[in-house]
């Protein structure tokens, strides 16, 4: 239904009840792509086992996927201006899952490769219309909701990690530890995606017509900040996710057991973190989080690079989680809030979170064989200075993360009952 424009008091229950239902779909397809990523990049040992894939020939897959999701997201910003970012979201989803699946099955590289390539593509698709979605929802709502969405996608990663991790003991075959989780989520995907809500994209019909679905006026320039702020936040989380049981184990001599617990501790830390997030945000501003959380994870860079022993790093990786945690949500808000500002047409801030999202799979591209290289080059300890001195610069570049005053009040933007024109399916 399309709600009444005007005083959006009289019409609060009603828009309350599109926004609950749309609020807690899209909450849920973060929490699928969670589960979904997780299960994949936690059993790459398994998937190279099954299909003979080569140590030489692994980085090449690797690095295939988040290319090829940037790739997905570029094209999302252009499928956009056509049609509803929950229609995107929608069947990429499933594709994502079907994919999964398809990894886990094949027999042949050929089709593990096909597989990975349809996942990354659809990846890309997925992370840019979910983050458009949660974008307008907070803009709708008239406060910080954004990290409660990825509060859920790394409530799904845990408990991914945790049925990779039930497959790896019980040496289940990948389609099995996969069959059952894309049986019980894709229809559950697809029935929640009848909620979904496309908040400020009531004029989507206009510009199918004319072809252009906006966002054109807010250029690279201008979002360049809020880029380089995603680069450097996912170039931290990849040397979490990619070196913290190496460096544990290596650096401070733990136990190969101990030196599991790290990435598990900041998954964790990175749930509570962003679960509270957003009362963070409502009670002090995104300028103040973000820069908190940046020295936050700089601190937890400087604590594992100095640290003496295994659970002092411990310590310092339980910072990462804490302080990373709030970069991405609030960058994909920022630049959401930055492209309405500065250019009203519908869709406008969709592409700005499409071209926002590609530089999550740069950070992630780099991150790696960034602190690999200057480890073998220098040494683990200096190489963890690395990420802790570009998370820093996040600071330089937290105004960037400041709405208008007449936007909002108290810091938080006013609630627009007209953006919530209706849902993907007529709402």
């Amino acid at each position: 239904m399309d709600l009444p424009t005007g005083k959006p008091e009289p019409y609060a229950p009603a828009m309350t009840d599109v926004l609950r239902r749309g609020r807690a779909s899209l909450a849920f397809g973060f929490f699928a792509q969670g589960v979904a990523f997780a299960l994949l990049v936690t059993r790459i040992p398994a998937i190279q086992d099954r299909y003979g894939v080569s140590d030489a020939l692994l980085p090449v897959f690797l690095a295939a996927v988040p290319i090829l999701a940037g790739v997905g997201s570029v094209v999302s910003e252009r499928l956009v201006r056509r049609v509803r970012p929950s229609r995107l979201l929608r069947w990429s989803q499933p594709v994502v899952l079907l994919a999964l699946l398809g990894v886990g099955a094949g027999d042949r590289v050929a089709v593990l490769a096909v597989a990975l390539a349809v996942f990354g593509l659809a990846v890309g698709a997925l992370d840019a219309s979910m983050n458009m979605l949660g974008v307008s929802l907070q803009r709708a709502y008239g406060r910080s909701i954004m990290l409660g969405f990825h509060a859920a996608y790394s409530l799904g990663g845990i408990l991914g990690a945790s049925l990779a991790w039930a497959g790896a003991h019980w040496d289940l075959a990948l389609w099995v530890s996969y069959l059952p989780v894309v049986v019980l989520l894709l229809p559950a995907a697809l029935v929640g995606s009848r909620w979904y809500v496309d908040g400020d994209r009531g004029g989507v019909a206009g510009a199918e017509a004319t072809g252009s679905g906006g966002g054109g006026g807010v250029g690279f320039k201008v979002l360049l900040p809020l880029c380089l702020v995603m680069t450097f936040a996912y170039i931290g989380d990849s040397t979490v996710s990619n070196w913290s049981a190496k460096y544990l184990q290596d650096v401070l001599g733990s136990s190969e057991q101990l030196a599991t617990v790290p990435y598990n501790v900041y998954m964790v830390t990175t749930l509570v973190g962003r679960a509270v997030g957003d009362f963070g945000v409502r009670r002090f501003g995104a300028v103040a989080v973000v820069r908190g959380g940046a020295v936050v994870a700089a601190g937890g860079f400087a604590v594992v690079a100095s640290a003496p022993g295994a659970w002092v790093g411990m310590l310092g990786f339980t910072l990462l989680g804490l302080g990373l945690c709030v970069l991405v949500p609030q960058t994909f808000a920022a630049a959401g809030r930055l492209a309405a500002e500065r250019d009203g047409r519908p869709g406008a801030s969709d592409a700005a979170v499409a071209r926002l999202n590609v530089f999550n799979y740069v950070g992630f591209l780099i991150g790696s064989p960034l602190v690999g290289a200057l480890g073998d080059a220098w040494s683990y300890r200096g190489a963890m200075l690395v990420p802790m001195v570009l998370v820093l610069v996040t600071v330089v570049y937290a105004r960037s993360f400041e709405g208008r005053p007449d936007r909002y009040c108290g810091g938080h933007e006013r609630p627009r009952t007209a953006d919530v024109g209706r849902g993907s399916n007529g709402l």
